[in-house]
Protein backbone atom coordinates (compact mmCIF):
# COMPACT_ATOMS: atom_id res chain seq x y z
CA UNK A 1 0.00 0.00 0.00
CA UNK A 2 1.53 3.21 -0.87
CA UNK A 3 2.05 5.81 1.37
CA UNK A 4 -0.66 8.80 1.17
CA UNK A 5 -0.75 11.99 2.68
CA UNK A 6 -4.08 14.37 2.96
CA UNK A 7 -3.14 17.92 2.51
CA UNK A 8 -5.18 20.83 4.69
CA UNK A 9 -7.76 21.00 1.61
CA UNK A 10 -9.08 17.39 1.44
CA UNK A 11 -6.75 16.27 -1.61
CA UNK A 12 -4.80 12.67 -1.33
CA UNK A 13 -1.80 12.55 -2.58
CA UNK A 14 0.63 9.52 -3.30
CA UNK A 15 4.86 9.31 -2.41
CA UNK A 16 6.96 8.36 -5.23
CA UNK A 17 10.44 7.88 -5.95
CA UNK A 18 12.45 8.00 -9.26
CA UNK A 19 16.19 7.14 -9.95
CA UNK A 20 17.27 9.68 -12.50
CA UNK A 21 21.01 9.64 -14.34
CA UNK A 22 22.14 13.57 -14.17
CA UNK A 23 24.54 15.20 -16.64
CA UNK A 24 27.52 14.42 -15.31
CA UNK A 25 26.54 11.04 -15.08
CA UNK A 26 25.55 10.23 -11.44
CA UNK A 27 22.49 9.25 -10.42
CA UNK A 28 20.48 10.61 -7.73
CA UNK A 29 16.77 9.22 -6.48
CA UNK A 30 14.03 11.73 -6.55
CA UNK A 31 11.15 12.16 -4.22
CA UNK A 32 7.99 13.25 -5.71
CA UNK A 33 3.83 13.16 -4.50
CA UNK A 34 1.39 12.31 -7.35
CA UNK A 35 -2.20 12.22 -6.93
CA UNK A 36 -2.60 8.53 -8.33
CA UNK A 37 -0.54 5.94 -7.28
CA UNK A 38 1.81 4.55 -10.08
CA UNK A 39 4.90 2.77 -10.65
CA UNK A 40 7.69 3.73 -8.15
CA UNK A 41 5.13 4.41 -5.38
CA UNK A 42 6.62 3.94 -1.99
CA UNK A 43 5.22 2.40 0.72
CA UNK A 44 7.03 4.39 3.64
CA UNK A 45 8.83 7.62 4.13
CA UNK A 46 12.82 7.10 3.24
CA UNK A 47 14.38 7.32 6.98
CA UNK A 48 15.78 10.37 7.66
CA UNK A 49 12.86 13.20 6.26
CA UNK A 50 10.01 14.32 7.15
CA UNK A 51 6.67 15.21 4.87
CA UNK A 52 5.16 18.85 5.29
CA UNK A 53 3.05 21.09 2.93
CA UNK A 54 3.69 23.93 0.88
CA UNK A 55 1.42 27.58 1.12
CA UNK A 56 -0.19 26.29 -1.55
CA UNK A 57 -1.21 23.45 -0.09
CA UNK A 58 1.53 20.64 -1.89
CA UNK A 59 3.30 18.01 0.22
CA UNK A 60 7.14 18.37 0.19
CA UNK A 61 9.76 15.80 1.70
CA UNK A 62 12.00 17.91 3.94
CA UNK A 63 15.41 16.36 5.78
CA UNK A 64 15.15 15.73 9.47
Amino acid sequence: MAYSYKNSKGNTYYLHSRVTTLKNGKTQTIFFFAKEPKDGALNDVPAGYTVSESKNGLPVLKKA
